[in-house]
């Protein structure tokens, strides 16, 4: 059975006091104690590269199997902090799901670690054999920048929530130096690609931090 990650993007509303924004990653890290959560961290975003989406905040978790990510969400606790932190004080919020392509190691990245989350959303037209192709530059990417401790992709299976985006990546550094030197080789980057770039019609880059509070 694979690793199953998880990511939500959040956007706070701006006059939100800093208090109700704590409150809600304070109870969103506290669903790491739920039975079938393997790892979670959620804490403010570190930058974003979206021309039309621009989310404040993210959280990262991973299951095993992707029964154990249905029981996670439909868990009254998770239900309970979803209404009562979350919806009242956030603008937007999407959500990308896959299968990870390996299992990564550890699953659990320690505070400080830098993670780089890419969506691709494809253009209507693609067909199964050029995104197969797709994710190949992707899973490349590890071979052709230093620093990345572990990396996942693959196919979202959850596109209800997901703005159309169909890919995803998530890259994980040893902090945020390591990250930052990698951004040097992004000319060599899977969204450098021609194949990739003829076929997408939409990326967000999200760089984010494991706070040194995460549980």
């Amino acid at each position: 059975m694979s690793i199953i990650e998880h990511v939500v993007l959040f956007k706070v509303k701006g006059d939100t006091e800093q208090e109700k924004v704590n409150a809600m990653l304070n109870n969103l890290n506290g669903l790491v104690s739920l039975d079938p959560v393997l790892h979670l961290t959620a804490g403010p975003v570190h930058r974003i590269k979206s021309p039309i989406l621009n989310f404040t905040h993210m959280l990262h978790s991973r299951y095993k199997p992707k029964e154990d990510l249905n029981t996670y969400s439909a868990h009254p606790e998770h239900q309970r902090v979803v209404k009562e932190n979350v919806i009242p004080i956030c603008d937007d919020i999407m959500a990308v799901d896959w299968v990870a392509d390996n299992d990564p190691t550890p699953l659990s990245p320690p505070p400080g670690s830098a993670f780089k989350v890419t969506f691709l959303k494809l253009k209507e037209s693609v067909s199964n054999e050029v995104q197969g192709g797709i994710l190949g530059e992707i899973k490349g990417v590890k071979e052709g920048i230093s620093g990345i401790q572990q990396m996942t992709c693959g196919e979202n299976f959850s596109p209800a929530r997901a703005k159309g985006f169909s890919l995803a990546s998530v890259s994980v550094f040893g902090g945020v130096g390591e990250m930052e030197a990698a951004v040097g080789n992004e000319e060599c980057v899977n969204l450098q690609k021609q194949k990739v770039r003829d076929n997408v019609d939409g990326v967000i880059v999200v760089d984010y931090v494991v706070p040194a509070s995460s549980p």
